[in-house]
């Protein structure tokens, strides 16, 4: 009630007013009035509301980013390593344990000193290299696996350059000598811990299709670790922590492989990847080239 009072009270001035006008000012004036009344009379904003919920109207402004915030990290998989760090433990134990020992001494016995024929086989040069052949040649086939050819080549390699550094250095610190007295360069089983590599390498990539997979890749490289006590050149301490180092290797690339991806590639296509490789106490270097 009191705005209503308070407009009435402003025509009434206002029409006193124009009283004291002249007729032919009066004229002019009118439109000014008529203008500055609906101005007044018009509600602020009125024509930019709208009480319609169902219309979105995105945020012109950018998002805002935190800088303050730190950036989430990948945490390392310890769980993953207390199996195949067990292997090596164990591997390590039994040459300064008499029960332990004697543990790799009766296996001889059973594996090499009593079987018939003393003819020695060469599978287990083949065997560890088989699992990473299949790898690639399933993928051909049309059964891909977990990765694409560039990135599991890149972990495939780094999975040996693991490995083989690691094999070659605790060979050289540990001076143990082989079953046959070849040589001290016993532990730890490069053969088995390449074998184990490759089998891990194939488990992980195909882990998602099938569990069998990895199990065909597992039961390969064990037979590789048999075949090396088998030709009287590893304790069965030195096969254990050879499937314990194979097996950390190629976790610990797959781990490591996302931050190098990140920095050398920028989904790049790669056909031709130089790979390192290990065999018989040496380096070497593999190639793989896609066609």
């Amino acid at each position: 009630m009191l705005k209503f009072g308070a407009s009435i009270l402003i025509v009434i001035r206002i029409r006193e007013i124009c009283r004291l006008i002249p007729e032919p000012d009066m004229k002019k004036i009118i439109p000014v009035f008529l203008l500055i009344s609906s101005l007044v009379s018009a509600r602020p904003g009125y024509c930019q509301f709208n009480n319609n919920p169902t219309v979105f109207r995105p945020d012109s402004l950018p998002p805002r980013i935190h800088w303050d915030e730190t950036p989430v990290k990948k945490s390392f998989p310890y769980k993953t390593f207390i199996v195949p760090g067990v292997l090596v433990a164990y591997g390590f134990v039994s040459f300064h344990n008499d029960d332990l020992w004697k543990v790799n001494e009766k296996v001889k016995e059973e594996v090499y000193t009593e079987r018939s024929s003393t003819q020695k086989t060469h599978v287990d040069n083949i065997l560890p290299f088989i699992p990473a052949i299949a790898v690639y040649g399933l993928n051909a086939m049309g059964i891909e696996g977990k990765n694409n050819f560039r990135d599991r080549s890149m972990i495939l390699g780094l999975s040996g350059l693991i490995m083989g550094a690691t094999v070659i250095s605790v060979k050289n610190w540990s001076g143990e000598t082989r079953p046959d007295g070849s040589d001290n360069y016993s532990f730890p089983s490069g053969h088995t811990a390449a074998a184990f590599a490759t089998a891990e390498f194939m488990r992980q990539e195909y882990k998602d299709v099938s569990p069998w997979y990895g199990v065909a890749g597992y039961a390969m490289a064990a037979a590789t670790g048999y075949l090396r006590m088998y030709n009287n050149k590893h304790w069965v301490g030195d096969v254990v922590a050879g499937a314990g180092i194979g097996i950390m290797s190629t976790r610990l690339a797959y781990w490591i492989y996302p931050v190098i991806k990140e920095k050398l590639f920028k989904d790049k296509d790669v056909k031709t990847v130089v790979m390192p490789t290990y065999q018989n106490g040496s380096f070497g270097f593999g190639l793989v080239h896609r066609f």
